[in-house]
């Protein structure tokens, strides 16, 4: 097994060969991270990485309207690791417009990821970026049993309240 400093020095290796915006982060394990941009090149990465999630975290997974990440009305963030040669996907999150000045995100770690930190990062760079875009509000609908994601949401300043038409949803709201 690598020892982080083993892990980050590998990585660095492979991240310094990405192109582009990107931010190297550290999770409370003190490994490090790439978030960039979501692209359509990601498409067969995207896959896989959705394929491997558990039952309950594909289930939890929120499937976007638009397939066309990049613009104002859609953005998504994915988060990827140096592992045996390759940069492996392990989240992402995403936003996309449902009103003028209002968009509705979502957030998915790998199972055997979370509780890193990593769903927070990914989450307060789509804040970012959803601020940079002129939105006022963004909100999340979940299964209201989904006790991770309140209190990431509510760790981020998120307000939540029960969905008035569905009694086993909640929705997490952020004023921007």
């Amino acid at each position: 097994m690598l020892t982080v400093k083993d892990h980050n020095d590998r990585a660095s290796e492979a991240y310094s060969k990405v192109t582009g915006k990107y931010w190297i982060e550290a999770l409370k394990d003190g490994r490090h991270v790439l978030i960039r941009q979501l692209t359509e090149k990601d498409r067969e990465r995207e896959y896989r990485f959705i394929k491997h999630l558990c039952p309950e975290s594909r289930h939890m997974r929120f499937l976007m309207q638009s397939n066309e990440p990049g613009n104002k009305q859609c953005l998504a963030y994915i988060a990827l690791v140096h592992e045996n040669g390759q940069l492996i996907e392990i989240g992402v999150s995403r936003y996309v417009a449902t009103g003028e000045y209002k968009c509705e995100c979502t957030v998915t770690v790998a199972d055997q990821w979370k509780r890193l930190g990593l769903g927070t990062l990914l989450l307060e760079h789509l804040i970012t970026a959803a601020r940079k875009n002129g939105f006022h509000q963004m909100y999340a609908l979940d299964a209201s049993s989904n006790a991770p994601m309140r209190d990431l949401a509510r760790s981020l300043g998120f307000e939540t309240r029960d969905d008035p038409y569905d009694t086993r949803q909640v929705i997490h709201c952020l004023y921007l």
